[in-house]
C-alpha cells in the first residue's frame, strides 16, 4: 500500500513515527510521513521510509493548526496514496475532507488521548474547539489504533470504533550496561505542563541526587525559574533537546527515571508513556504514577514504585527509598529482564502489519 502518515511536529524527534514507519517501510509498504518545517528545523535525516515538511506561515496556535490543515489538506487531495493516517486530532480534518474527495481509507493514529490533555481541558475554549473536532470526526475514522487499552475502550464507549493497542515500546535489543557508579535521577520527554515539574523541581532539595531533564516543552521558561527560586542550580540541570541517537547514550547514565504526570484528565490518567518503557529497556527502576496501565504492568513485572498523587514529600520519600534501599533497587532492575522481553516493538510491530495487512485485503 502506499500510505501517508501526517504529524504536526518537524519529524526530527517523533521516535514512535520513525519506529512505526520503518517497520511499515520493511514490511514493503511505501510510506511518506508529512509533517511542518520549524523555524529551528535542522536537515532531514534520510530514512527507508520519504519525509515531507510543509512551511506553514505562521507557526503555534490555532491559527498555525488551521493554515497547516487548510494547507495539507491539498497536498493530500494531489498526492498519491491508498491509505491517510492522521497522527492525533490536530491533522484529522485535513485527511478526513482528503480522503473523502479521493475516496481513501482513513486511520487514525491516537498517540494520546488529545481532547483530554491537561492544556486543553483546563481552558474552556480550546477544550471546546478539539472536543469538537474528536465528536465530529472520530466515529468516520472507523480504522484506528492508539497507545493504550484504557484509551481504546473509551473510543469504544463514546464513538462505537474498535481500535488496536500498539504500545510505544522500544526495540528489543543489547544495551551498553553503565556501572551506575553516580545515583542520578533522569528524566526524558516533553516538559511540558501536567508533568509535575511544579513539584518534582522542589522536591529535590530533600534528595541527595542530581535531577537531569532531557527534553523541551511548555513548561520550560516555568521548570528554569523554578530551579532559581530553590536554589537548585547545582542539583537539576535541564539539557534541552537532543536526537534519538544522542538520547540513547543519555539514558545509558540514568540510575533511577522518573514518569510523573498530574491526575488531571483522562489523558494523564490513561497513559501509557514511551519512557516508562525506555526505562525498563535499559534496566532503571522508577517513579511513576498509580495509573491503570502502569499499575497492571507494574503487577506482572515489578519494575516501578507506583505514587498515588504528586506531593514535595511523596516524590522525596519515594526517591529517596530507591536511592538508599539497594535490595529494592535490585530486584526492581532485575524485572526489567523479563518485562522488556514482553513489551518490545519486536511484538507491538506485529499487531501493526496485521492491521495493515487486514486493510489491505
Amino acid at each position: 500500500m502506499k500510505i501517508i502518515f501526517t504529524v504536526t511536529n518537524d519529524l526530527t524527534y517523533d521516535q514512535r513515527m520513525n519506529r512505526i514507519c520503518t517497520s511499515l517501510a520493511d514490511a514493503g509498504h511505501q510510506i511518506l510521513l508529512v509533517g511542518v518545517k520549524r523555524k529551528n528545523s535542522t536537515a532531514i535525516i534520510p530514512k527507508k521510509y520519504l519525509q515531507k515538511r510543509l512551511g506553514i506561515l505562521l507557526q503555534k496556535g490555532f491559527g498555525f493548526y488551521s493554515l497547516y490543515n487548510f494547507q495539507l489538506f491539498f497536498y493530500l487531495l494531489f498526492k498519491r496514496s491508498d491509505a491517510i493516517c492522521c497522527i492525533d486530532l490536530d491533522t484529522m480534518p485535513a485527511v478526513y475532507f482528503a480522503t473523502v474527495l479521493k475516496n481513501k481509507i482513513r486511520i487514525y493514529d491516537a498517540h494520546e488521548y488529545f481532547s483530554q490533555l491537561k492544556e486543553v481541558i483546563t481552558r474552556p475554549r480550546v477544550y471546546k474547539v478539539w472536543h469538537f473536532i474528536e465528536k465530529k470526526f472520530v466515529p468516520a475514522f472507523k480504522e484506528g489504533y492508539t497507545v493504550s487499552e484504557s484509551i481504546a475502550d473509551e473510543f469504544q464507549k463514546l464513538y462505537h470504533v474498535n481500535y488496536f493497542t500498539i504500545r510505544n515500546t522500544p526495540l528489543l535489543r543489547d544495551h551498553k550496561q553503565n556501572n551506575k557508579k553516580i545515583k542520578n535521577i533522569y528524566y526524558q520527554g516533553s516538559v511540558n505542563e501536567g508533568r509535575c515539574f511544579e513539584i518534582l523541581i522542589p522536591a529535590m532539595q530533600y534528595v541527595n541526587s542530581e535531577l537531569v531533564v532531557y527534553g523541551d516543552g511548555n513548561f520550560m521558561h516555568q521548570a528554569q525559574k523554578l530551579i532559581i527560586e530553590n536554589k537548585l542550580e547545582h542539583k537539576v540541570f535541564l539539557k534541552g533537546k537532543v536526537n534519538p541517537e544522542e538520547l540513547e547514550n543519555t539514558i545509558t547514565e540514568a540510575y533511577i527515571g522518573i514518569n510523573l504526570v498530574e491526575p488531571v484528565g483522562l489523558n494523564q490518567y490513561f497513559s501509557l508513556a514511551n519512557k516508562f518503557f525506555d526505562y525498563i529497556h535499559h534496566n532503571i527502576p522508577q517513579v511513576t504514577m498509580k495509573f491503570p496501565e502502569y499499575e497492571k504492568i507494574n503487577t506482572e513485572y515489578e519494575v516501578a514504585i507506583l505514587i498515588d498523587n504528586c506531593t514535595v514529600k511523596n516524590i522525596a520519600d519515594t526517591i529517596n527509598k530507591l536511592l538508599d534501599d539497594d535490595n529494592l533497587y535490585a530486584r526492581l532492575s532485575h524485572n526489567c529482564n523479563d518485562a522488556k522481553v514482553a513489551y518490545n516493538w519486536q511484538q507491538e510491530e506485529k499487531k501493526l502489519i496485521s492491521f495493515y495487512q487486514i486493510l489491505n485485503g
